[in-house]
């Protein structure tokens, strides 16, 4: 099995040399390959792996998948956290949420600035918001969770005296996760640790999404399982020229049609037809049913509004390169690429209407892509505008329109899904507020990526670095505005990095506070998992009260 999973998944086969003997991936993908892994090799050895194990059982499990897998000896401690949470985690999320104890480490505070005063329970957290504890805080004890900052293992052994705790969520660096084991071994409790990414008790980070989604597990979210890389390679693979035509229901008869579907066909991430997917499955009474044609329609329906906005969009841009080629109306002529972006509107809405769904479910669909493609307009209509007398624009009025731009067509891939699986009111109004926020935090991330490349337009590190610049700077940039000027990248860079990247993390925040108001598990957790495949976001936080310590004794080893 873990040979099979090799193949496809990142993982680590070689530590760097810098780190200790004991460590954890630094790369999520890394982790996560580790994970799938270890997922692996549990469900392959379930007779041998029945929990409680015993530390010493453990650790030979660990070194043997770490050799069957040929994995860097150095992650065999993280590959025995991995398999004693997959022992685990059914148990785990058979346990009521008022019954689990969340524990985070003080080192993720910000000591310099922390507030927070301490007591024999540990940090008694003030919410100040400057690290990730009051989020992590907050959102476990929303659905019913005791939290404790703080560690130790006689703290552990004296809160499962109590009898009140039938689970533990443990956030922790490896050596203080492996004192704990044996205590909950003992008591056979269900425990699901979560190591930090560095040690040393500084510089602290924690993958935020791995957290959010343990919090999360439980027995009634039916979508836990679920192989999310597995389920967007099924759906790329539905704009194979060959399964595209059978989804469109017609072959290309003309000229026009055959260079629609091959830029139907061309590269692309496929989130939104896969975020119609996810809406679909999380809602269904079974996710690992077999995907009905009608659902497989619609998700190539949303992606032909999402094509059609993009050939459109790089004509009104003169952007000439699309996907490593040339852009369509490049390499047809702008009357061609217009029509073509016109046919492909048309097919969106035409597979709506043959994909078999309720008439009830048909109206609401069409009343969201049309409400989709008239706000993406609006927004793209405000940025033309402002071509016609570039000037500095303020990071709010860019914010509007990325939420005019980029939200609404992951909404409506959301709620196309959602409405095929019969979603009310109450679940459209969630999807809509995740979206804005998502669309938004989308957006803001492509801008960081292409900071001092291509054309001047609405930007918002542009706009945060002028509203922050004075002087020679500020009159620079406002020369960039009005598209006088080359982007000074590292100019940019030093003025708003720091700030777009904060609100990129706020949004994303926003995002998955949105869906505290979902009643459905299913649909909250995959949201969540699917965020976190989108981002891949660690937070981090800092502390130096063990510094000390951890100087004067031996390093820590497993």
């Amino acid at each position: 099995m873990a040979n099979s999973a090799k193949a496809i998944i990142p993982f680590p086969r070689r530590a760097p040399e810098s780190l200790p003997s004991t460590a954890v991936p630094r790369t999520r993908a890394e982790r996560e390959g580790l994970r799938r892994l270890a997922e692996d090799f549990a469900a392959a050895n379930a007779a041998r792996l029945v929990p409680p194990l015993v530390l010493d059982e453990l650790r030979e499990a660990a070194r043997d998948l770490v050799r069957s897998a040929e994995i860097d000896p150095h992650y065999t401690d993280f590959a025995a956290v991995l398999l004693s949470n997959e022992v685990w985690k059914d148990h785990f999320a058979g346990v009521p949420y008022d019954r689990r104890l969340l524990m985070l480490p003080k080192c993720l505070r910000l000591a310099e600035k922390c507030p927070a005063p301490m007591d024999e329970y540990g940090l008694v957290c003030q919410r100040c918001g400057l690290c990730p504890i009051r989020d992590l805080q907050e959102e476990a004890e929303s659905l019913g969770y005791a939290v404790l900052v703080a560690e130790g293992s006689d703290l552990v052994t004296s809160i499962i005296q109590t009898g009140k705790i039938s689970a533990i969520l443990g956030v922790s660096c490896l050596s203080v996760l492996e004192r704990a084991f044996p205590y909950m071994e003992a008591a056979s409790i269900p425990g699901i640790a979560i190591p930090l990414l560095y040690d040393g008790c500084r510089d602290t980070a924690i993958d935020l999404d791995w957290v959010l989604d343990a919090i999360h597990l439980s027995g009634a979210d039916r979508t836990v399982r679920l192989d999310l890389d597995e389920l967007r390679g099924e759906v790329q693979s539905w704009f194979k020229p060959e399964v595209l035509g059978s989804l469109l229901g017609r072959a290309a008869e003309s000229e026009t049609e055959r260079i629609a579907w091959e830029w139907l066909a061309r590269g692309g991430k496929r989130w939104r037809p896969f975020l119609t997917v996810c809406a679909w499955k999380a809602l269904e009474d079974d996710p690992r049913a077999d995907i009905p044609d009608s659902l497989k329609r619609l998700a190539v329906a949303v992606e032909c509004f999402h094509k059609a906005s993009l050939i459109h969009d790089d004509i009104e841009d003169g952007d000439e390169v699309r996907y490593g080629e040339k852009t369509l109306h490049v390499e047809y002529g702008v009357p061609v690429a217009l029509n073509c972006g016109d046919l492909l509107i048309g097919e969106g809405y035409r597979l709506i209407a043959a994909s078999g769904a309720s008439a009830e479910a048909i109206a609401a669909m069409l009343q969201v892509a049309s409400r989709g493609h008239r706000t993406l307009c609006l927004g793209q209509g405000a940025e033309l505008c402002w071509l016609r007398t570039p000037q500095p624009m303020s990071p709010a009025e860019v914010l509007h329109i990325f939420r005019q731009k980029t939200a609404p067509s992951f909404e409506v891939a959301l709620q196309m899904g959602a409405a095929l699986a019969g979603a009310g009111e109450g679940v459209s109004s969630v999807l809509s507020a995740f979206s804005d926020a998502l669309g938004v935090a989308y957006q803001i991330r492509d801008d960081l990526e292409d900071i001092a490349t291509g054309e001047v337009r609405p930007s918002l590190p542009l706009a945060i670095a002028y509203e922050r610049a004075r002087g020679e700077e500020r009159e620079t940039l406002e020369r960039v505005w009005q598209r006088q000027a080359e982007i000074p990248g590292e100019l940019v860079a030093r003025l708003a990095e720091a700030r777009c990247r904060g609100l990129l993390d706020a949004y994303r925040e926003r995002a998955l506070r949105s869906l505290l108001a979902l009643a459905n598990p299913s649909l909250k957790g995959l949201l969540r998992r699917v965020a976190g495949k989108i981002f891949q976001v660690e937070m981090r936080g800092w502390c130096s009260e063990f510094e000390t310590r951890n100087a004067a004794g031996p390093a820590p080893v497993a």
